[in-house]
C-alpha cells in the first residue's frame, strides 16, 4: 500500500495518520490532538504527508516555535 493522494482514499489517508500517531484522542497530555490536526490536509487529500512532515522539521530545526532558552538548564 502506497501513502501518496493518489494511491489512497480519504478513509486509508485516515487510518495511516491514526496508526502512525498512536492515540489520537489525546486525552492524556493534549499535545496528540494538535498533531492529529496538523495532518489533516494530508487526510483530505490537499497536501501530501512528506511535505508537512518537512515543513514541520524546518520549523522545529529554525526554532519557531521553541521557547527562549535561558538560564543554566540550556548552557
Amino acid at each position: 500500500m502506497g501513502y501518496l493522494i493518489s494511491e489512497t482514499t480519504k478513509e486509508e489517508r485516515e487510518q495511516i495518520v491514526k496508526e502512525s500517531l498512536g492515540n489520537i484522542e489525546a486525552n492524556c497530555d493534549g499535545c496528540m490532538a494538535g498533531l492529529a490536526e496538523m495532518y489533516q490536509d494530508y487526510i483530505d487529500g490537499k497536501r501530501e504527508i512528506r511535505d508537512i512532515n518537512m515543513e514541520f522539521n524546518a520549523r522545529y530545526v529554525k526554532g519557531d516555535d521553541m521557547p527562549e532558552k535561558g538560564g543554566c538548564a540550556y548552557m
